[in-house]
């Protein structure tokens, strides 16, 4: 059972923008994020690394670590980031936002690629 009230009005906002964009993206993180926070991704920039391409738009549903390099100039929406991670996207030209400002730059979701 969720608990933190941010995190009920962020799958209630996925799945409104889910329903009004006809996006299977949306509903796709909000049935992620109403499981147990335990099941939550933690994702470390290396795997970004990996599956990244430059430019792209990512969503990781949980936290992004800080643990290996990044060299890719992306846009990546999570729910949390270490301090580590932040300095390390924003040092190599790439943006940290929330799950809450990417669906307002990108409502259709297109394009955007979920690592988990």
């Amino acid at each position: 059972m969720i608990k933190n009230p941010g995190t009920i009005n962020l799958i209630n906002e996925l799945k409104k923008k889910s329903r009004e964009e006809e996006s299977n993206l949306w509903r796709d993180i909000a049935r992620r994020l109403e499981k147990p926070q335990k099941n939550y991704a933690e994702v470390n920039l290396s795997k970004i690394e990996r599956h990244a391409e430059d430019n792209q738009e990512i969503i990781i549903p949980g936290k992004v670590l800080g643990a290996g390099r990044i060299n890719k100039e992306a846009t990546i929406a999570a729910i949390k980031f270490s301090n580590t991670a932040r300095e390390k996207i924003e040092r190599a030209g790439g943006e940290t936002i929330t799950i809450q400002e990417l669906m307002e730059q990108n409502p259709s979701g297109t394009g955007i690629k979920i690592i988990k």
